[in-house]
């Protein structure tokens, strides 16, 4: 099992597996939200999640949609402020904020997305693969082709 919890300990959590994609977002939104340069988002599937304490401490804030749905959504601890896990209703798989993680996924950041509305003061200097907006609005959409292709 992957335990984690938010700042104040208020939140816990755990994840029997991550599956990925394990992404570090640049967009203008997960900068703000988490006050960084980017967001260490790691997908789990919901079955795979377990909420463990604090769920009266889950705050959700979305926000307004800038060009199509879903909106952003973040959830944190109205407690320390931490951003928490928090899976989106009718969802299969979400992103868990992966530096309130206390144990290894086992899994590591395949990619930079948004890389396009990145801070100027910020440099990428690894090697990982680095996706504008539109280039992973295409690998997103190729990927549910072929998802769609394979469940027939």
């Amino acid at each position: 099992m992957i335990r984690g919890c938010c700042l104040c300990g208020g939140v816990q959590f755990e994840i029997r597996r991550a599956v990925g994609p394990f992404e570090l977002c640049h967009c203008s939104r997960c900068r703000k939200a988490s006050g960084s340069a980017f967001v260490a988002g790691l997908g789990v599937r919901v079955e795979d999640y377990r909420l463990l304490a604090g769920k009266d401490l889950i705050s959700v804030y979305e926000a307004p949609i800038l060009e199509r749905p879903p909106a952003y959504r973040v959830a944190f601890c109205s407690r320390c402020g931490s951003p928490v896990p928090d899976p989106p209703s009718g969802a299969s798989w979400f992103e868990v904020p992966a530096g309130i993680l206390d144990d290894d996924p086992e899994l590591r950041p395949d990619k930079h997305i948004f890389v396009d509305y990145k801070d100027a003061w910020f440099e990428i200097t690894d090697l990982l693969r680095q996706l504008t907006k539109r280039q992973l609005i295409e690998e997103r959409q190729a990927a549910a082709k072929l998802d769609s292709l394979k469940s027939r």
